[in-house]
């Protein structure tokens, strides 16, 4: 088998299709199925389900492509050192982030980051907390954005502490006084609530001061939420970064007393970045990491 056959099983993989790979490899549909067809038949087993609908990885396919992706990964490290000792920077970077990070953080990483290195491309991949922590696992991005509690056994540097707020329709009576809102004020609250895997720090929160809220409403994204409060059906708490330029009127009061998630950058194995990776890395903690986590 060559790294041909490993990036095409790839890109049919992410793309469950022979004709979207082919277009993307610049190659034609034959070619990827024949490269698809002479791999499985050097493995001994099958790899992917053909269908009218498109293609599927087989368990055997599931279990193989972290292993193609680690071999991917290394050429593309080898690639890069053998550029660096050229005394070059090149490469390309994949990072996997949340919403907030993706729309407050990366439009000036990426900006500032390809002023000083133009030849390191970035590919950017969005998702939930589980998709980033699965995505650095299966070695489909290089890196990525999660926070401290969500990262699991994975290495992570924190960057930045993010308050969290409790957001709620605006003009709307309090129970408490003052600017903070205490933990006893949210025990009879209606909530407008999301997955775990969306907020897992709120989540967190909530559990550690036995907060069990009565929620009619469970949606997946922040500006649904929002939208949600803003409509006068619950309040929510959302972290401060997610509240910078929403479209809606709504009031925010932060959270009396610790409340915040800490976000922070996070790899497999911290030990064995390819250059570019270990360059955008560094790019980040000297953008984004406060001064109480600088060592």
């Amino acid at each position: 088998m060559t790294l041909l056959s490993y990036q095409v099983f790839k890109t049919v993989a992410g793309q469950g299709s022979f004709r979207r790979a082919a277009d993307i490899l610049g190659l034609t549909p034959s070619a990827v199925s024949h490269a698809i067809s002479a791999m499985e038949t050097e493995l001994g087993f099958t790899i992917l389900n053909r269908s009218k609908s498109g293609v599927t990885l087989t368990s055997y396919g599931e279990r193989l492509l972290p292993y193609v992706n680690g071999v991917l990964n290394s050429d593309e490290s080898l690639q890069q050192v053998i550029a660096e000792f050229n005394g070059l920077k090149q490469g390309r970077i994949r990072v996997g982030c949340f919403s907030s990070v993706c729309t407050n953080w990366m439009p000036r990483l990426m900006h500032t980051f390809q002023e000083k290195y133009p030849a390191i491309a970035i590919e950017l991949f969005q998702g939930t907390y589980d998709d980033v922590v699965y995505w650095i696992r299966n070695g489909i991005v290089d890196i990525g954005f999660l926070s401290v509690s969500s990262a699991a056994e994975l290495s992570i540097e924190p960057l930045y502490k993010d308050p969290l707020l409790c957001v709620m329709p605006k003009g709307r009576k309090r129970s408490g006084q003052g600017g903070f809102i205490g933990i006893e004020e949210l025990r009879d609250q209606v909530f407008v609530t999301q997955r775990e895997s969306t907020d897992a720090d709120i989540q967190k929160f909530m559990k550690e001061n036995k907060l069990n809220v009565k929620s009619d409403y469970h949606v997946v994204d922040d500006l649904s939420t929002i939208a949600m409060v803003a409509n006068g059906f619950g309040i929510c708490l959302m972290p401060e970064m997610v509240m910078q330029d929403i479209p809606y009127d709504v009031d925010c009061y932060p959270l009396e007393g610790e409340a915040y998630r800490i976000v922070g950058i996070a790899v497999l194995n911290p030990d064995s970045m390819a250059p570019a990776v270990r360059t955008f890395y560094n790019h980040v903690i000297h953008e984004y990491q406060q001064e109480e986590f600088r060592a």
